[in-house]
């Protein structure tokens, strides 16, 4: 980390930084982001489009190795920033299971996955979900969006609904994530 927090942060083309009272505001194709910088990492912008991360305090032992710490932090967080601004980010959930099913409605995200109630979940405004109906009859859920941290909490918040199970798979699960199986219970016969 050593190494990586002195380097510079490119800023893409099309992208504008604006750096005013400890709040750095990133402009993109995909929106705005504002991250709060804290006040023992110094944030310079540069003429040949570079973020510059620089930690406060190099003399004191204690402090010296917080601010290291903040200024690998802030400079993944700008990262993030900038790459939400330009691309977005997404995340693919899939949902398996005998007629579970999903509804979307203008706001909100209805799941149907055998419980005696439907699961009505609000959609944050700055995200978007999408949902497909997979050739193997499982429903795919995209969640989009610019910020990095809200598209995984809200997909963390849909896969907490049904977490899948262990022996059938059952339930909502990430698109990538491998399910370690149970085997299940078997019949002996005593003799």
């Amino acid at each position: 980390m050593s190494r990586l927090e002195n380097k510079p942060v490119e800023i893409p083309d099309g992208v504008e930084v604006l750096f005013i009272n400890n709040i750095l505001e990133v402009n993109g194709p995909m929106g705005t982001l504002r991250q709060l910088i804290n006040n023992n990492v110094k944030l310079t912008i540069d003429s040949v489009k570079h973020i510059i991360i620089v930690k406060k305090d190099k003399n004191v032992c204690k402090q010296h190795k917080r601010n290291s710490g903040l200024q690998g932090l802030f400079r993944g967080l700008i990262i993030n920033m900038l790459k939400g601004v330009t691309i977005g980010f997404k995340k693919d959930l899939e949902l398996k299971g005998l007629g579970y099913k999903v509804s979307l409605e203008s706001n909100k995200i209805i799941l149907f996955v055998g419980f005696s109630h439907p699961v009505t979940i609000v959609i944050p405004k700055e995200l978007k979900v999408k949902a497909t109906i997979m050739q193997d009859k499982t429903t795919l859920i995209s969640i989009l969006g610019i910020d990095k941290c809200e598209v995984g909490t809200f997909a963390a918040t849909l896969r907490q609904v049904k977490p899948p199970d262990p022996y059938k798979g059952f339930g909502i699960k990430y698109f990538d994530e491998q399910i370690i199986r149970k085997a299940g219970k078997v019949a002996t016969s005593s003799k």
